[in-house]
């Protein structure tokens, strides 16, 4: 049975940004010790962390880099929050030592839409307090936890928040906040535009339509000019 002699906790949480899809490093301070075993924990859970060479394949997530710095790659969503990493080692006495080290991971994502679509964040994570976006008047609600929308065209469908027929107004940054107000997820929305030019409700001809267009142009235009040659025609000939 390891016997702990002394534990050392970090001072303050290390904020840690990524985005969604790439890697994120949760580095550790014990590199020239000799570490006798690691574990991490997210909401309480234990995450298996892999620590052999083999770990960096398509199916292993999280895994050990160097001494203790732990890698978490092709970030989700779900994954922002708070981190704890216990790293236990050996001191130059020989002695087992403890450290622990909490980590806040914020994840971004951007998100285009067109508009009229409808406009789906898989944000409401169990750990999410409410969802804000900044608008010209500052940060405003969208969704609290027991309160839920505060618009008509908002929904929800278990993690995920939707905007029914999306406008530009409803562009902008979306923030997702614990219940520490710290921020879990940043998303960026912008609004594409439809193909059917800057005016989505106006239809763009098919290239059949268009030679079928410029043809009846070209007959209207021929009739013009028959005409007005035998306008042209009849009065010249009563001089």
């Amino acid at each position: 049975m390891d016997f702990i002699v002394s534990v050392f906790v970090g001072t303050s949480t290390k904020p840690v940004s990524g985005t969604k899809g790439g890697n994120v490093t949760l580095t550790c301070e014990s590199e020239d010790r000799e570490i006798t075993h690691i574990s991490l924990f997210h909401q309480a859970d234990e995450i298996p962390v892999c620590e052999t060479e083999e770990c960096k394949s398509e199916n292993d997530r999280v895994f050990k880099e160097g001494s203790c710095d732990i890698i978490i790659k092709d970030l989700k969503l779900r994954d922002a929050g708070k981190y704890i990493l216990r790293v236990r080692y050996t001191n130059d006495q020989a002695e087992l030592e403890r450290q622990i080290t909490e980590y806040h991971l914020h994840i971004h994502d951007e998100i285009s839409v067109q508009k009229g679509e409808e406009l789906k964040l898989d944000v409401l994570l169990i750990n999410a307090d409410k969802v804000e976006r900044n608008s010209s008047e500052g940060w405003t609600e969208v969704w609290t936890r027991g309160h839920g929308v505060n618009s008509d065209r908002l929904t929800v469908s278990d993690e995920t928040l939707i905007i029914n027929e999306f406008t530009v107004t409803d562009t902008g940054t979306y923030r997702v906040l614990d219940y520490e107000g710290e921020t879990l997820i940043t998303v960026s929305v912008t609004g594409e535009r439809t193909s059917a030019s800057s005016h989505p409700d106006r239809k763009l001809l098919s290239w059949p339509e268009k030679v079928n267009g410029i043809f009846v142009i070209t007959i209207v235009i021929a009739y013009i000019v028959i005409m007005a040659l035998q306008i042209v025609l009849r009065f010249a000939g009563r001089f």
